[in-house]
């Protein structure tokens, strides 16, 4: 982007970051894939073939080999790898995490129909006798059928229509269940797996990748939140009443300068009172990290940030964190554009304060469906005087036939030079979804629009 050199000295400097993209990961991702193929292969699994109970067999085989591969690759997109999260962000891993299991799932059942098929088909008997002779009779196969079924169980519950009738804190103790049914598919796996019976290198190879998958979940789900807490001590200072059911948490502790968060990132929090301490859940920073206090702002939407409301000052709090790539360092332009939808503006509040000194370099567009669904009114608006920064508030309520306010004519009236700025988005997934394609419309490239959903 030109600029004269009287408008670059009034515009925040545009960061030079080195960053993987995520093409790459799924090229590593791909390449064990086919490595677990090509063993597959030498161990004569295309050999199997001349038969229908042969064929049926093969597919079995090569079908539990993949699936229980990409049952690793979802544990570690949900491992919280600083790494992988500064790749996808929260949203982009969750999403793969999502479309991963259910491959994995399929994978699985397919496993286990192909195989009874193809064991049944050479031995002559029936589904049923089959059945149970498998159950019965063959090591680990009645665990990895208890790992099956678990396994489904989650993945019903993960399909939107029923996830969305259950409280975030149901769903989050049923999703742990995958990790049984991994550990009981892999001493299945180990027992009657082709692949292991002779070959030590498979053997190696496969243990290699759980170690390193286990690895992964203790030091970042486990090792670094426990450094973290126990070094920087953190307790709740504060909680203030934003809106009827929003409050902000200010957190205090020792050390916050040398924590390593931007603006727009987000922790796991566990806050350790009343029960409170095994169920974790991400926020996003409200306010800029100033290494006094971190803040949180939360909307009474579920059993927990309903409990979160009453929070009492003095509470422990154990943190994960941070994560997230939604920050300014993702900007290829100086100027910015912040769209925001409900309470998706509490990382967007945080990042504003980032483009503090750098008058008419952000602008912000604050949809909500009431003037009572408005956060941080008077911060905003002091925000917006001190930098010159304008700020639309778009207040109500859409109808069936209303005109989307956030629509391409719209969003091109309020921001003429929007093709000359990044734009970060937060809100619900509706709204960043209409938001995206009318950018898109508006000719803004892929590269310069950033999103955060509420992806839990």
């Amino acid at each position: 982007m030109q600029q004269s050199a009287g408008v670059r000295s009034r515009l925040p400097p545009v960061p030079r970051i080195w960053a993987v993209h995520p093409t790459e990961v799924w090229v590593v991702v791909v390449a064990n894939a086919v490595v677990i193929t090509t063993m597959w292969i030498i161990h004569g699994g295309l050999h199997q073939i001349g038969t229908i109970g042969g064929a049926f067999t093969a597919v079995g085989q090569i079908t539990a080999l993949l699936g229980t591969y990409l049952a690793l690759v979802g544990i570690v997109l949900m491992a919280r790898s600083p790494w992988l999260d500064q790749i996808f962000g929260l949203g982009g891993l969750s999403k793969w995490h999502r479309w991963v299991g259910f491959a994995t799932l399929w994978l699985l059942v397919g496993h286990g129909i192909f195989t009874t098929l193809g064991f049944a088909a050479e031995a002559g008997t029936s589904i049923v006798d089959e059945i149970n002779a498998l159950l019965f009779t063959y090591p680990w196969v009645l665990m990895a059928t208890v790992a099956l079924v678990l396994m489904v169980v989650v993945g019903i519950l993960s399909v939107r229509a029923a996830r969305q009738r259950l409280s975030y804190e149901t769903w989050y103790g049923i999703h742990l269940y995958a990790y049984l049914a991994v550990a009981l598919a892999f001493l299945h796996e180990l027992a009657v797996g082709s692949d292991f019976a002779t070959d030590l290198v498979a053997q190696a190879y496969w243990v290699a990748l759980y170690i390193a998958v286990i690895v992964l979940v203790v030091v970042f789900r486990i090792g670094q939140p426990i450094v973290l807490s126990l070094r920087h001590r953190l307790r709740v200072a504060d909680v203030r009443r934003e809106a009827p059911d929003v409050v902000s948490i200010y957190i205090s502790g020792r050390h916050l300068d040398e924590l390593p968060v931007r603006a727009g990132q987000y922790f796991f929090w566990r806050f350790l009172g009343d029960g409170g301490w095994w169920r974790a859940h991400p926020f996003s920073l409200s306010a800029a990290p100033n290494g006094q206090y971190l803040r949180i702002t939360v909307k009474g939407s579920g059993d927990d940030t309903h409990w979160l409301q009453h929070v009492t000052p003095g509470t422990r709090v154990f943190a994960e964190g941070p994560y997230g790539a939604f920050t300014s360092l993702r900007r290829r332009y100086a100027r910015a554009l912040l769209i925001a939808g409900g309470i998706g503006i509490t990382p967007l509040r945080a990042i504003l304060e980032e483009f503090h000194g750098f008058p008419d370099s952000c602008m912000v567009i604050y949809r909500a469906g009431s003037w009572d669904d408005v956060v941080f009114r008077q911060e905003l608006d002091a925000l917006a005087q001190r930098d010159s920064t304008k700020i639309h508030y778009l207040i109500g309520r859409r109808g069936p036939r209303g005109a989307d306010p956030l629509d391409a004519r719209s969003i091109a009236q309020l921001v003429p030079d929007v093709r000359l700025r990044d734009v970060f988005i937060c809100g619900p997934d509706e709204m960043i979804d209409a938001t995206r394609r009318s950018l898109r419309s508006l000719k803004v490239s892929n590269s310069q629009i950033h999103d955060e959903r509420f992806a839990f």
